[in-house]
């Protein structure tokens, strides 16, 4: 019998490496092709790695909750062959070079240089460090002296992103920083138009005032109380929420919209839709149709920040908000959602959204964002103020539609009536997108839902 060397298979450009959450067939089990091996996760998604070949489990290269990366050798499959034959699996072809060239020079804008590791040398450091791990070091400042100091929960010791996200975490911070007189003269000249108001005098010196927030307070437990621990997902959520509020100055704008012509027209299709098109239609495509129809007129809203570059996208590619059956949230992205129309947009929401509650969604297809939709009404909220999901500079969130009483105006006067109403809101990053631009955007998807033709076909 010949062995198969079965390899961490490539899971987006981005993606350098996985960890094994959990081993599906165990050495001695049977494996059909397509079968589930193992599932990994990444610091985008989880996923599952199915098996190319059919044979017999024979061995794991790595435990649960090991670190692999991208092409490492992770098991042995026994499969029909010759005797001590050893079969390669093999890799996708990689992106040539060329190609990557021509992507790359469309990019009006010339990203910053990467952090060059000053004072980190991890080729003399006898102690194994992955890529992800490297890059976060180099980027938080940390010294080799301080790598070697953390006790990795990985295979044999090895330091994995949790490990040292906690100790960057419980690093103890300067008493005071020669950057702290910088934000504190910012501050000063913000202040200067309140000058008038009385002056208050605060014990607490000036330089202390822009220092890094302080640890949270511990916290009390009582003898009825019931501790969970957060599971890998929510802290990555969790990170990546407080990360946004330190990056971006939010702020939200607020519209209401008499969506009665587009709530009465789906009425109307939805029937005769699911029976073509084998798909319900929600308001869920109609929402994205009119955000990207909105960002082809106001393309500033399309952005992102690199340092003091302002990097206006190409593409829209929208990110819808998801809720996991596990209270989760997870972002898959409609590409190019310019492209498609109404049909093609409700068949992409519905996949994702099925696929994202089963777990079967791949890394690309949450990478790659430009921009967020997030219902809220969904949970019968009537609006929300959600934070941006970086590097994006804005989020819209949808209300639940509801019945009210309005004021329609007529060519006989104005009168009260029943009508669909919701609330939109748009958190924006006011550091790149003023108060003009944001209301314009959120008041543009606003008249494009409520000029909905009731006769439109699809």
């Amino acid at each position: 019998m010949a062995q198969y060397e079965l390899l961490l298979p490539k899971m987006g450009e981005s993606v350098a490496e996985a960890t094994i959450i959990r081993w599906e067939k165990n050495p001695g089990d049977s494996i059909a092709i397509d079968d589930t091996i193992l599932e990994i996760a990444t610091d985008k998604v989880d996923s599952e790695v199915p098996s190319p070949v059919a044979g017999k489990m024979v061995k794991h290269l790595f435990n649960e909750n090991d670190v692999a990366q991208v092409g490492d050798v992770i098991a042995i499959i026994e499969i029909e062959g010759s005797e001590g034959e050893i079969v390669l699996e093999e890799q996708p072809e990689v992106i040539e070079v060329e190609a990557v060239a021509e992507k790359v020079e469309e990019i009006p804008f010339v990203p910053e240089e990467e952090p060059k590791s000053e004072g980190i040398d991890f080729v003399a450091s006898d102690r194994f460090y992955s890529p992800l791990v490297k890059s976060i070091a180099q980027e938080e400042g940390i010294k080799i002296e301080e790598l070697h100091q953390i006790k990795g929960s990985g295979s044999e010791g090895r330091v994995t992103k949790d490990d040292l996200l906690q100790f960057i975490e419980n690093r103890q911070q300067p008493a005071a920083s020669p950057v702290a007189s910088a934000p504190a003269q910012e501050v000063k000249a913000v202040s200067a138009p309140v000058a008038s108001a009385p002056k208050v005098e605060s014990p607490v010196p000036a330089a202390t005032k822009t220092e890094a927030p302080k640890p949270a307070p511990t916290v009390s437990v009582n003898g009825g109380d019931e501790i969970i621990e957060m599971d890998r997902m929510r802290k990555l959520i969790a990170d990546h929420m407080v990360n946004s509020k330190h990056i971006s100055a939010h702020v939200t704008s607020f519209v209401e919209a008499d969506v009665t012509n587009m709530v009465q027209w789906r009425n109307k299709i939805k029937n005769s839709f699911e029976k073509r098109e084998g798909e319900k239609i929600t308001f869920t495509p109609i929402f994205i149709e009119a955000v990207a129809k909105a960002i082809k007129d106001l393309p500033m809203i399309n952005v992102s920040v690199n340092g003091t570059q302002i990097i206006k996208k190409k593409d829209i590619n929208i990110g819808m908000a998801a809720a996991l059956p596990s209270g989760n949230l997870i972002v898959p992205v409609i590409k190019n959602a310019d492209q498609l129309n109404l049909v093609g947009l409700t068949k992409s929401v519905n996949d994702l959204a099925n696929r994202s509650r089963i777990n079967k969604l791949q890394p690309d297809e949450i990478q790659g964002g430009t921009f967020t939709l997030t219902n809220v009404g969904t949970f019968g909220n009537v609006m929300g103020t959600p934070i941006i999901n970086q590097p994006q500079v804005a989020v819209l969130a949808v209300g639940a539609i509801k019945k009210k009483p309005a004021v329609i105006e007529t060519e006989y006067g104005d009168v009260i009536a029943i009508r669909h109403m919701m609330f939109l809101s748009l958190s924006y990053d006011h550091r790149v997108v003023d108060g003009s631009l944001g209301g314009s955007f959120v008041r543009k998807v606003a008249d494009y839902l409520e000029a909905w033709d009731v006769n439109r076909e699809i």
